[in-house]
C-alpha cells in the first residue's frame, strides 16, 4: 500500500485514480459478447459457458428439485442470519414506500404522482470467486415490495453446473424461482435482449467486475434500463486520532478480499494512525484465506496523510467512494460536509460489512466515482413513476389563456388549438 505526503491539492485528481482494464479491450471483447448473444442466443451462452465457466450446459434454468435440495445444505446458523438480515433490509425499505399527494396546483387543476413497479427486471448476482448471496436479499427485497411483476435472477454456476445453495436458499426465500445458470456479460446480455431460453427484461441490477458493469453501460443504448454503474468494489476510510488501526485495517481488507481490481484507501491526518494501520494490516493479510487476493489490490491501494481532516473530507468528496467510513468519535462534527459517497459509516464501531449484509442499508452502490451523480439501490430504483393531472371546466378556464398564449409563441398552433376548442365550448354553454 503506498504512502503519500504532503500533497498538493492539484494532485488529487491523479490520486482518484481506479484501477481499469484497457478499455478498448474491454469495449470490444464487451460488444463482441452482447452482439452474439442477440444474435444466436442459447447457443451463444452456452458457448461462454464452456469458455468461462469450464462448464457444458443442456440446460440453464434451475430446476424446482434444485432449489428444494439446496435447503438441505444450508446450515439453520446461516439460514437464522439470513433471516435477521432479511427483517432488517425489509424494514428499512419498506419505510420508503411512500403515499403520493393530490396537489391542487391551481384552482380546477389537480396534479398527482402514481408509484407503479418496474414490471420485468433481472438480478445479476456474482456467484464465482465469492457467492453473494446477500445480494439477492438487497436486490429481491425492495423488487417485491415494489411488486415487480416478473423478477428473474442470473448468476454463473461452478463445474459441476452447480449453484451454491446460499444463493437459491436465498432467492427461494424472497419468491424467485426463475434462476439462470449464466454469468458475466453474457448473462447480462441475455437478460437485455431475451434468448429461447431467458426472458428479456426492462431493467437490469447488479453488481460485478468490469465486463459485467461495461456490458450493462452498453446495453442501455439499447434501451434497456439498468440500476447503475457497480463495479469493483472499493473502501475510503477517514481517521482521526481516535480511530482504531485495528479495525481500521480489518475493514480496509473487507474490500481488498473482493477482487483484484477493488480498491482501498486511507486518509488521515495523523501520520501514527497510518503506521500504525498499516502495521496491523500486514499483521491481519497474512490470517486471511483470501490473502494473494488482498496483497494484489494494496499494490493499487493509497495511504494519504492531509493536513486536516476538512481536507480529508474534501478528497474524499473528490474521490466519490462506494463506502465511506468515518473512523472517529466525532462524527457529527463531520457529516455536513460528506456529500459524495455511496454508503457512509459513522464511528468505530460503524464497520463496512454491517451495511454488505444486516443493517438494513442497501449495499448495492455506485462505484468508480459514480458516487458523484447515483445513488445506491432503494425501493424507488424498482419503480417508475406516472404523473397524473385532471382539470375541471374551472381549472382550463383558469390556465387556459395562458397556455395559449405559450403555444402560439413556440408557433405550436394544434397546442394552442386544443385548448381554444375547449374554451369556446365553455363560452357557449
Amino acid at each position: 500500500m503506498e504512502v503519500f505526503k504532503n500533497i498538493k491539492q492539484d494532485s488529487w485528481t491523479a490520486l482518484t485514480k481506479r484501477p481499469t482494464i484497457d478499455k478498448e479491450n474491454l469495449n470490444q471483447t464487451v460488444q463482441s459478447i452482447l452482439d452474439n448473444v442477440k444474435l444466436n442466443g442459447d447457443d451463444a451462452l452456452k458457448s461462454y459457458s464452456k469458455r468461462f465457466d469450464n462448464v457444458d450446459l443442456t440446460e440453464f434454468l434451475v430446476t424446482k428439485s434444485e432449489i428444494e435440495a439446496a435447503n438441505k445444505f444450508v446450515s439453520d446458523e446461516l439460514k437464522q442470519a439470513i433471516s435477521i438480515a432479511k427483517q432488517n433490509i425489509e424494514k428499512f425499505h419498506r419505510s420508503q414506500i411512500t403515499n403520493e399527494q393530490i396537489i391542487e396546483t391551481t384552482k380546477g387543476v389537480e396534479c398527482w404522482r402514481k408509484s407503479v413497479g418496474i414490471e420485468k427486471v433481472g438480478l445479476y448476482i456474482p456467484g464465482g470467486s465469492a457467492p453473494l448471496f446477500s445480494t439477492i436479499l438487497m436486490l429481491g427485497i425492495p423488487a417485491k415490495l415494489a411488486r415487480c411483476k416478473e423478477v428473474i435472477l442470473c448468476t454463473p454456476s461452478n463445474e459441476k453446473g452447480e449453484i451454491n445453495p446460499a444463493i437459491l436458499y436465498t432467492s427461494n426465500l424472497l419468491g424467485i424461482t426463475k434462476i439462470y445458470k449464466i454469468g458475466g456479460a453474457q448473462a447480462i446480455a441475455a437478460m437485455a435482449y431475451g434468448t429461447e431460453t431467458v426472458p428479456q427484461v426492462y431493467k437490469i441490477f447488479g453488481p460485478g467486475n468490469q465486463y459485467v458493469t461495461k456490458a450493462k453501460e452498453l446495453i442501455q443504448l439499447n434501451g434497456v434500463a439498468i440500476d447503475m454503474p457497480a463495479g469493483p468494489s472499493e473502501v475510503l476510510v477517514i481517521a482521526d486520532k481516535t480511530g482504531n488501526p485495528e479495525y481500521i485495517a480489518a475493514d480496509l481488507l473487507s474490500q481488498a478480499e473482493h477482487g483484484a481490481d477493488s480498491q482501498v484507501v486511507l486518509l488521515s491526518n495523523n501520520e501514527t494512525i497510518i503506521n500504525q494501520t498499516l502495521t496491523e494490516l500486514y499483521k491481519q493479510i497474512v490470517e486471511l484465506p483470501r490473502a494473494e487476493t488482498a496483497k494484489k489490490v494494496l499494490l493499487n491501494s493509497k495511504a494519504i496523510l492531509l493536513n486536516s481532516i476538512d481536507e480529508c473530507i474534501a478528497f474524499s468528496n473528490l474521490y466519490a467512494p462506494e463506502h465511506l467510513i468515518v473512523a472517529s468519535d466525532f462524527t457529527s462534527d463531520y457529516i455536513e460536509n460528506i456529500v459524495n459517497a455511496g454508503s457512509v459509516f459513522l464511528g468505530n464501531y460503524s464497520c463496512e460489512s454491517a451495511g454488505d449484509y444486516a443493517s438494513g442499508t442497501n449495499h448495492t452502490l455506485p462505484t468508480n466515482g459514480y458516487a458523484r451523480n447515483y445513488s445506491g439501490v432503494s425501493l424507488e430504483s424498482f419503480q417508475k413513476k406516472i404523473t397524473f393531472q385532471k382539470l375541471s371546466k374551472e381549472g382550463i378556464i383558469g390556465i387556459g389563456p395562458s397556455i395559449e398564449i405559450m403555444a402560439e409563441a413556440e408557433e405550436l398552433y394544434a397546442h394552442k388549438n386544443a385548448v381554444t376548442v375547449r374554451l369556446k365550448d365553455l363560452k357557449n354553454v
